[in-house]
């Protein structure tokens, strides 16, 4: 049987930006540290100099190397090559966990045969984002509900994406397990804000899903009430141009800043109140470092953010400018109040989202589906 104290094990994912970028480099940091040899596998079209910084400093730990290969976005003809590509690769590590994440990354090493190893599946939101009588939704559930009878273990960040899966696929017919994910010892102090800190602050990429121009709506909704708030974006992607064009149509670029990409940590420095206004979230990472951080929040409620903030930060339903500015305008006019819950979340924070206890909640996961197999196949 294999020896659990020293696996060889493969990370595989598309987009080397993120959360689930973050999230792969600690775990894969983690397991190195532990004794394990790990390597990582990821699209080589995206992420540009951000992604091959972290690469590069992580790849001495990497004892089975970093590979990259065009891996497309949209499902796509060039699926094929590109599976056969990571495939061919994949087969010459000889590895005990190939580890999936992302709706193409959990796909290319479930489509493998693997009589040697595991199959394990993070979602990280992606397919379970879109709705289930969508074209999309429909293909993903299809292809999921496939996919599923080929996974020995399915490893959730949060509740609600395990659910969200579980619906899509139809059941999962692997062993299922809910692993938070985790910030370091290092997050867990609180940031200041700057004597020139915005009112808020907004951190993420700049995609619809996120939705950013719902919160520069509600900032105008705020201005017409006569509530001149201010606002620090940090964060860049697709969607800029047109958040930019946003804020100048609505008159707002004397109080809206763009930071362009800052490190979560730093960008908490530049706000008062963090505003999460996602139309859809799993676990987002931004989400727990502020929580760490000390740092007020307002959130939509979606996804596994509840499973975050619980009742120590407030949440409004998505896409609902008005209610979000009622939200930030409380927030604002009782600040005691917003910082008592800040401290709350801290705490939670510490006790449920460490990076240590994801990383062994991780390998606690691949333990038991390795030894599920080994008695399946005896």
């Amino acid at each position: 049987m294999t020896d659990m104290q020293s696996l060889r094990i493969v990370h595989v994912t598309r987009t080397p930006v993120g959360g689930i970028f973050r999230h792969i480099l600690d775990v894969a940091a983690g397991q190195a540290a532990r004794g394990h040899a790990v390597g990582i596998v990821c699209d080589s079209t995206t992420g540009g100099p951000r992604a091959e910084s972290a690469l590069a400093a992580i790849a001495p730990q990497m004892k089975l190397g970093i590979a990259r290969f065009a891996i497309a976005r949209e499902v796509g003809p060039s699926d094929l090559t590109g599976f056969l590509t990571v495939s061919r690769y994949l087969g010459t590590l000889n590895a005990d966990v190939l580890h999936g994440h992302g709706a193409k990354g959990g796909a290319f090493v479930r489509m493998m045969a693997a009589p040697a190893s595991i199959r394990v599946y993070t979602p990280h939101g992606g397919s379970v984002h879109y709705g289930r009588h969508t074209l999309r939704g429909i293909i993903y559930s299809i292809i999921e509900r496939f996919l599923s009878r080929r996974t020995e273990l399915f490893l959730f960040e949060s509740a609600f994406a395990r659910d969200a899966a579980s619906a899509m696929a139809g059941g999962m017919r692997g062993i299922v397990r809910v692993v938070f994910n985790g910030i370091s010892e290092a997050e867990m102090s609180p940031v200041e804000p700057r004597a020139d800190a915005a009112d808020l602050l907004s951190v993420g990429e700049f995609r619809r899903i996120k939705g950013t121009d719902v919160l520069i709506d509600a900032l105008a909704e705020m201005h017409r009430a006569g509530r001149r708030v201010s606002l620090t974006v940090a964060g860049d992607g697709e969607d800029g141009p047109a958040l930019r064009e946003q804020v100048q149509r609505l008159g707002l670029a004397g109080s809206v800043r763009f930071l362009g990409h800052t490190p979560a940590r730093q960008a908490f420095a530049h706000g008062r109140l963090l505003v999460v206004p996602s139309r859809a979230d799993s676990l987002p990472y931004v989400v727990i470092e502020a929580g760490g951080a000390e740092i007020p929040i307002v959130a939509s409620r979606v996804g596994g953010i509840p499973e975050i903030l619980d009742s120590d930060g407030v949440m409004v339903p998505p896409e609902r400018p008005v209610e979000l500015a009622a939200a930030i305008a409380a927030a604002l006019d009782d600040p005691a109040r917003a910082r008592a819950g800040a401290s709350r979340l801290r705490q939670r924070i510490g006790s449920l989202f460490s990076q240590d206890a994801m990383v062994e909640g991780v390998l606690a996961g691949y333990a038991e589906a390795i030894r599920a197999k080994f008695i399946q196949s005896h």
